[in-house]
């Protein structure tokens, strides 16, 4: 796998999911300490399973593959996954009730995930100017939005061609 991100966020789109694995898991670990919060053995092997899996997963997915960690239940899973949210190294995608590993420990953005109706993988992009866009439009709704996640429904590239 290649390194961690390092790219230009000047670009429309960028792909946002972590390439190697190690590396972002220390990145995460770090960026856990700095907020002063710590990165639970269960917790980072959530994070692991997610960015070692090929596309979204789903929490009793997960929770099926927690072998060595104990007793764990469905909150176990649940309350990993929500504290992976909070510190937005995990996007939950909705329609499809999974998650996903992000690779930004650096900063926050709003997820734009492109769905495929025939395989149901996602890819995450950094849509920059998206993002900005959907900024200002809540700004001036007067609503201060913390996050986004937008949904985009149609065909990958592979299923495309």
């Amino acid at each position: 796998m290649a390194q961690s991100h390092t790219h230009d966020h000047a670009s429309a789109n960028t792909p946002c999911a972590p390439q190697d694995v190690d590396a972002f898991l220390a990145e995460a670990e770090a960026l856990v300490v700095r907020k002063g919060q710590r990165m639970t053995r269960i917790r980072r092997k959530v994070l692991r399973l997610l960015l070692e899996n090929e596309g979204p997963a789903k929490a009793y997915d997960l929770l099926a593959n927690l072998d060595g960690e104990g007793a764990a239940k469905p909150p176990t899973i649940y309350r990993a996954l929500d504290f992976l949210q909070e510190t937005g190294l995990v996007h939950k995608i909705e329609s499809l009730n999974a998650y996903v590993a992000c690779g930004h420990t650096s900063h926050n953005h709003s997820a734009v995930f492109l769905i495929c109706d025939i395989c149901q993988n996602a890819e995450e992009l950094h849509a920059v100017a998206t993002s900005q866009a959907l900024k200002k439009e809540t700004e001036a709704a007067g609503f201060q939005m913390t996050r986004a996640v937008i949904e985009v429904r149609g065909r990958c590239r592979r299923c495309h061609a």
